[in-house]
């Protein structure tokens, strides 16, 4: 989603880390607002033991700052995302059908 390019190829070590995010650091309820927006379903927010119990690992995993930068890829292969951000994505629409 992200390449410089359709044809773009890059070649890391083995064992390297790589995170493509053009974003980093998004809140979990601006992707939740925006997702909610979109389906017209309303977004509220609930304590950390209620989303465990409702939503299992799913809320688990939801409650956990999970933040991740793509410094390190950009510096190991002169990489550079080319494409919206998350939130900006989301906003134009078409993950959604109502």
């Amino acid at each position: 989603m992200y390449s410089t390019s359709p044809s773009s190829s890059y070649t890391a070590p083995a064992g390297s880390r790589l995170d493509g995010v053009n974003d980093e650091g998004i809140p979990f309820s601006d992707i939740a607002g925006v997702i909610g927006c979109h389906l017209d379903v309303p977004v509220v927010s609930i304590p950390r033991e209620e989303a465990h119990a409702i939503f299992s690992l799913l809320g688990m995993v939801a409650s956990l700052d999970l933040a991740r930068s793509s410094d390190g890829t950009k510096e190991l292969l002169g990489w550079k995302p080319v494409q919206h951000g998350l939130l900006a994505d989301l906003e134009q629409g078409h993950y959604f059908t109502k």
